[in-house]
């Protein structure tokens, strides 16, 4: 291919991105009168350089809002940055600078990649989250909250990081280290601010099934985090009282989802931090003080989240209590301080059913209580033993008294029932999901707009004095919170009574920062976080597209605090995000040396079936296709790659080579053959106006075929857009092309690469205003394609008037052939027996029949 030939990307695509952004092309009109559409893909922390699945990302929702301005839409497509958290502190810890200087910093670069890459962004709502602009509003719906009663501080038990001296989210608890010092996590107690989430549990359960354009996987993640179970709460009594006086508490109060189940109690657990064990620990009385106060503290050492709980040895501190059985007075339960059991679940105690749950197996097992079965398939498996695990299935109850032979969830309702009428027990649901601990001791993130005042308590800083700025003059240089001895930043006066107090140095988890930034670019007012008509134009987001990372905490936080802000009247809608794709990974290759090293594959090549080191030419051993990662040095830089072979090609790359939700493998094959379709694409265009070649019949037929082929991609290329199916439209765009080079010159043909590009432009924009260019208005390509309308569609086009049919003998396929659509069915007999094939496969036999299927199959039967 000549130089001539090949489209110019250096040229094109820094000249079209500069002509966008003069012309403010892609700024949405909030007082337009089009149907609007909203596209966002989650917004990017800013770590200092942004990588090819973030380039899959924007990708997906680049072409989608720009599908949707050609066929007239306003469209809003903003940009901002998830710029609070942690990784900035620890930045400025290693490398002497601010937070702040070290974000801002990366927000230049990544804009400057991003902006290299031609997405539509409207540039003029762009945020961060840690400016005051956006933190300060933050601050004043943290206050609306607050005095609407959703928001409160309590005494709670937490993760802590030793090193990073912070708290941290279970789910930043990895085999119980912190997920970024790999320190061992503590349990502590502080008071902490809490959001009143658990408030709007059946809201947001209930408001799921609303959610139809969401992935199924998604919404059952959340119904499980949320985790409504119908259950009891059940009271066991403390039966020596002279050992319970010590601690003050004469019973145990449990929640059980299996009730029926409660003649097979063997054992009740309760938590490290339950009352009873802590009372019991503090007792100077108390024999074994010393032993139980260095068992909490074991059990303080472990993990908490469900996946760690299940794993772990499950160990157990006898308290040398015994619990009366509400039912069988002749049975009394040993209570026992258990490492499983923890006070944020439930009542912080629960009653042990070793027969019919694992974990009370495990722990029945280890400490010889015993394994009573409660349930069996039928009454003649009521002393089946149990085959090394516990059976939670259902059944009937066996060995359980009067409620023998009743179903589970006959007995169940049978058991509430007499404990509310014996006034031990009653009917509750409980849930999983848990109020939202927001409070963070750390200094990158937004100061909670709270003084506490000895007299007056906790009272909110008047709306007049907000924002409530981070100081700038902050240390890193000791760990822990630098808000906490700054020397003038916790100091401030009682808003009600005027005297000396302390401001709140806890700031706020950055997941609050994400649970409202969708609205705040559909308004952007001075004076308040948004206005709700303006917001209200745009909400809820048409299509929201981002990692499935983060189908839990993210996607229900963001829908809890719509709802809160609905709650107080500042917003119409519940839900905001309407439609969620949830794209896959990009993956690549990894490599590794001799001493297990991790290479970039730049670093090695093929030489003959084996892998070797470019530098020395050493052995190098091919690993696993993973997601890219920079600690196994797998990335590929997407400005290493748009300097190679442009921005299109790496955009069409993203689109074409796998599914929009499966992982994507990153190879040098794949984008070499985008490179090579985008120039097809470019030869093509200068073929328009070429004079047409003499219109004989078969001509004529190819030109129909090739239009009809044309209305058909429009309208199928245009679907799979809208389903976010990009790779099965590029496929569309492959055969059309394969169509036009295919057909002679001519107006049929200049229509349709016109078409093509047109289609083409949502996926390679710069390579698509460059052509429209250089057609211009002589082909009626006016001003920009960006500016374009998507192509009409000939609804009389797209309806095929001939078919393939297959024609058999003896039910076997001996030729294909192209019939007229809806031919008479002597016709077809005709056209099929005038077959060679078909003839040699008679080969002079006697036809005893021959069945026609319309438009399908011909079968001759000999």
């Amino acid at each position: 291919m000549s130089e001539a030939d090949r489209f110019n990307p250096h040229v094109a695509d820094v000249r079209w991105q500069k002509r966008w952004e003069e012309e403010q092309t892609f700024r949405a009109n909030d007082d337009s009168d089009k149907p609007r559409a909203y596209i966002l893909e989650m917004f990017p922390y800013p770590s200092g350089r942004i990588h090819i699945g973030h380039v899959r990302n924007y990708t997906m929702g680049d072409v989608l809002a720009r599908y949707k301005r050609m066929t007239g839409h306003e469209v809003l497509h903003p940009m901002g940055w998830d710029a609070f958290g942690m990784p900035a502190e620890n930045a400025a810890m290693e490398r002497k600078v601010h937070p702040g200087s070290w974000t801002f910093d990366n927000i230049d670069n990544m804009r400057t990649q991003l902006k290299r890459i031609g997405f539509a962004l409207d540039w003029s709502r762009e945020l961060a989250t840690c400016t005051p602009q956006y933190y300060g509003h933050e601050q004043a719906l943290f206050l609306k909250l607050y005095e609407a009663g959703l928001v409160y501080r309590k005494e709670s038990t937490v993760n802590w990081d030793p090193v990073d001296m912070t708290v941290l989210a279970n789910e930043q608890v990895i085999d119980g280290k912190g997920w970024r010092s790999g320190a061992e996590v503590e349990k502590r107690k502080l008071n902490q601010w809490f959001l009143k989430i658990t408030d709007f549990a059946d809201d947001l359960l209930e408001g799921l099934d609303s959610l139809e354009k969401w992935p199924d996987k998604v919404r059952l993640m959340q119904e499980n985090w949320i985790g409504k179970s119908q259950g009891a709460l059940l009271r066991f009594a403390i039966s020596n009282a002279a050992v319970s006086d010590m601690a003050g508490i004469d019973e145990v109060e449990v929640f059980s989802t299996r009730p029926d189940t409660i003649m097979g109690a063997s054992f009740i657990a309760i938590a490290a931090d339950h009352p009873l064990a802590q009372q019991m620990a503090a007792n100077a009385d108390y024999a074994d003080k010393d032993a139980l106060s260095a068992f909490i503290e074991e059990c303080r050492k472990g993990g908490t989240t469900a996946a760690e709980i299940e794993t772990l040895e499950k160990k157990g501190f006898d308290l040398g209590l015994r619990a009366a059985h509400p039912i069988d007075p002749e049975l009394s339960l040993p209570i026992y301080v258990a490492n499983f059991v923890l006070m944020d679940y439930g009542t912080g105690a629960v009653m042990g059913v070793p027969g019919h749950d694992q974990r009370d197996f495990e722990f029945a097992s280890k400490y010889g209580l015993p394994i009573k079965r409660v349930v069996a398939a039928n009454a003649a498996d009521a002393d089946a033993p149990f085959a090394g695990e516990a059976e939670s299935g259902d059944g009937i109850l066996v060995n359980s008294g009067e409620f023998n032979g009743l179903s589970v969830d006959d007995a169940k309702n049978a058991i509430i029932t007499r404990a509310e009428n014996e006034n031990w027990g009653a009917g509750k649901v409980q849930y999983r999901l848990r109020d939202w601990g927001v409070s963070r001791q750390r200094y990158w993130g937004t100061p909670i707009p709270i003084i506490h005042c000895d007299d007056c308590g906790a009272v909110p800083v008047p709306a007049q004095q907000l924002p409530v700025t981070l100081p700038e003059d902050v240390s890193f240089d000791i760990p822990g919170n630098p808000l906490d001895r700054h020397p003038t930043f916790g100091k401030a006066d009682c808003p009600k009574c005027g005297k000396a107090a302390r401001r709140e140095t806890d700031t706020l988890d950055t997941f609050v920062d994400s649970s409202w930034y969708f609205i705040r670019f559909a308004s952007q007012p001075d004076a308040q976080a948004f206005d709700k008509a303006a917001a209200e134009k745009w909400l809820p987001v048409t299509q929201y597209i981002g990692g499935v990372e983060h189908a839990i905490l993210h996607l229900l936080y963001a829908r809890f605090w719509t709802r809160a802000l609905n709650h107080i009247g500042m917003i119409d809608i519940k839900e905001p995000f309407g439609s969620l794709f949830t794209q896959g990974m990009v993956t690549h290759q990894t490599f590794t040396h001799g001493d297990g090293s991790w290479l970039s594959p730049d670093q090695v090549r093929k030489n003959g079936n084996d892998w070797i080191v470019i530098e020395d030419g050493s052995p190098a051993t091919a690993g696993r296709i993973e997601k890219m990662s920079k600690s196994k040095k797998n990335v590929v830089d997407p400005d290493d790659i748009i300097e190679q072979y442009g921005a299109d090609a790496v955009r069409w790359f993203m689109l074409s080579d796998s599914p929009p939700e499966r992982d994507l493998e990153w190879s040098e094959a794949g984008i070499e053959g985008c490179w090579r379709f985008v120039n097809r694409m470019w030869r093509l265009v200068s073929k328009v106006g070429e004079a047409a070649a003499n219109g004989d019949a078969a001509i004529e037929k190819a030109n129909l075929a090739l239009s009809r082929k044309m209305h058909q991609s429009i309208k199928g290329v245009g679907e799979d857009i809208e389903n976010l199916s990009f790779n099965k439209a590029i496929a569309k765009l492959y055969e059309l092309t394969a169509a036009i080079e295919k057909t002679a010159a001519g107006p049929s043909r200049d229509e349709a690469i016109i078409a093509l590009l047109t289609m083409a432009a949502p996926m390679t924009p710069h390579l698509a205003e460059e052509a429209w260019e250089q057609l211009g208005e002589k082909h009626g390509c006016h001003g920009m394609i960006a500016n374009a309308h998507w192509p009409k569609i000939d609804e009389a086009l797209l309806v095929e008037d001939e078919v393939t049919i297959a024609v058999q003998v003896q039910g076997k396929l001996r030729d294909t052939l192209t019939m007229a659509k809806g031919i008479a069915k002597e016709e077809a007999e005709k056209l099929a027996l005038a077959s060679e094939k078909v003839q040699r496969a008679i080969d002079g036999n006697a036809i005893k029949k021959i069945i026609v299927v319309p438009d399908r199959l011909v079968n001759i039967v000999i």
